[in-house]
């Protein structure tokens, strides 16, 4: 029988550094070696994933933008994709009405690109792309127009939940939205994708694409929920949202702790 692995990055395989321990690299690196079928699952971006996880050199595939990209970790291909139809410009048109100017995530011309006009950037979307300075992916554009270029798949919007709040009831049941404040900087997020990108969403193609017999997975939030009702067994670090710890299958060490790396390398044969 296989099984397949899967852990949350922040807050669970990450310490609260925004790192993996050197421990926790070793033993993913040397369970994967010996037949372990291991993927990770975060909001993150492959570049941003890869630089806080940098010390895991296996080839493993990662899940990333919650979802809507499967992508191997050494040769970076893509293996799974999702991207919004072109209903996604009415969205776009309704968040301007109101105000909300997001940092919309595309394929333009081939290459990975996040688009912002810098005018119209709140406080928390400039501490947020002060984080990403030097960015490859950086687009800064002239119109809020120009954020509709492209092949979209992820729109993320920082303001006030005021604002923000009344537009994720709107469109949560037509698009997967995570309406919830930053781990880091407590800031007020609204990141929307196509309804049927999720983890969970991610984890079942993945799980078919490697046919793998088995589920088991790890986590910390609320937003982890979904993965862990999918799983045949769930993992919630000490530091885990209690309403997670409620359906785990058990509670294990916490993230700073190397929770996750401990209990694979005492469990997986």
């Amino acid at each position: 029988m296989s099984t397949l692995y899967v852990s949350d990055l922040d807050g669970t395989l990450l310490r609260s550094d925004e790192r993996t321990s050197e421990y926790t690299n070793k033993v993913i690196n040397r369970l994967t070696e010996k037949g372990m079928i291991f993927s990770y699952a975060t909001a993150r971006s492959l570049i941003t994933a890869k630089k806080v996880t940098s010390g895991i050199n296996a080839k493993i595939p990662l899940i990333v933008y919650n979802g809507a990209f499967v992508i191997d970790n050494l040769t970076e291909d893509i293996l799974l994709e999702n991207y919004f139809d072109d209903r996604i410009n009415l969205v776009l048109d309704d968040l301007f009405a109101h105000h909300i100017y997001p940092i919309v995530y595309a394929y333009i011309e081939g290459k990975e690109k996040f688009s912002f006009v810098p005018e119209c950037c709140t406080d928390g979307m400039n501490k947020f792309l002060g984080s990403r300075e030097g960015d490859p992916r950086t687009n800064i554009v002239k119109t809020i127009h120009d954020l509709k270029a492209g092949k979209i798949f992820y729109i993320t919007c920082i303001d006030e939940s005021q604002k923000l709040e009344p537009l994720y009831r709107k469109y949560r049941d037509f698009y997967h939205c995570v309406y919830q404040t930053d781990l880091y900087t407590k800031e007020q997020w609204l990141e929307i994708m196509p309804l049927h990108v999720s983890k969970a969403g991610a984890i079942k193609q993945l799980r078919a694409l490697l046919k793998c017999d088995k589920l088991v997975v790890f986590g910390d939030g609320k937003n982890d929920m979904d993965m862990f009702e999918l799983a045949d067994e769930s993992y919630a670090v000490q530091n885990a949202h209690e309403d997670l710890k409620k359906i785990a299958t058990s509670v294990i060490s916490s993230n700073d702790e190397d929770g996750v790396a401990k209990w694979l390398e005492q469990n997986f044969r």
